[in-house]
């Protein structure tokens, strides 16, 4: 496992479109989500860095429904790392009870697209899916009961109530993307 920050794209910039398959059967589309904001985190299966944020994460699409969209991106290399397999994903979205839509980036085009560099690496658009937040979700990664500043949560309510994004972002830190290795 190496560690690995995320790179601060810069802020307004475009959400790129995607097709991809879910884990419950469908493909899903940037235009599938209408609500005010749309979060795309950038996750897998075997990052010790999701597996301890993966409830919180989910508490927060439960707490948002209607109003922001949540959409987990897994595209890690299931030849290097099968544990990321799409049927693997299928498992741990029914064990984890995933209330957001699971995709599969097989070709990596998406994450690529979005600049992610590690897992979890959280991406938040605005209504005009412009990035309005960039980075971790809060300053506790490991201890949910150590967090001081749920930083994600309140961009997200920025977002929704039209201010200005937080002036200060720190960058998500989490395992690599395990890159495909092109022939």
């Amino acid at each position: 496992m190496s560690l690995t920050e995320s790179t601060m794209v810069p802020l307004g910039s475009a959400c790129p479109d995607f097709t991809l398959p879910g884990v419950d059967g469908r493909l899903w589309s940037l235009h599938d989500f209408h609500t005010p904001a749309l979060l795309v985190a950038v996750m897998c299966n075997h990052c010790p860095y999701v597996q301890a944020i993966d409830e919180r994460l989910n508490q927060l699409a439960k707490d948002h429904a209607g109003r922001c969209a949540v959409v987990g991106i897994n595209a890690n290399d299931a030849v290097t790392h099968p544990e990321d397999s799409f049927e693997a994903m299928r498992r741990r979205a029914q064990a984890r009870g995933y209330v957001f839509p699971y995709l599969w980036d097989e070709e990596q085009a998406v994450v690529r697209a979005l600049g992610a560099v590690c897992t979890p690496d959280f991406f938040l658009f605005d209504s005009h899916r412009r990035l309005a937040y960039r980075g971790r979700l809060d300053d506790s990664w490991k201890d949910p009961t150590r967090v001081t500043h749920p930083e994600l949560r309140e961009a997200i309510e920025g977002v929704l109530a039209a201010r200005p994004p937080l002036e200060t972002q720190h960058p998500s830190m989490g395992c690599s993307i395990k890159w495909r290795v092109r022939s």
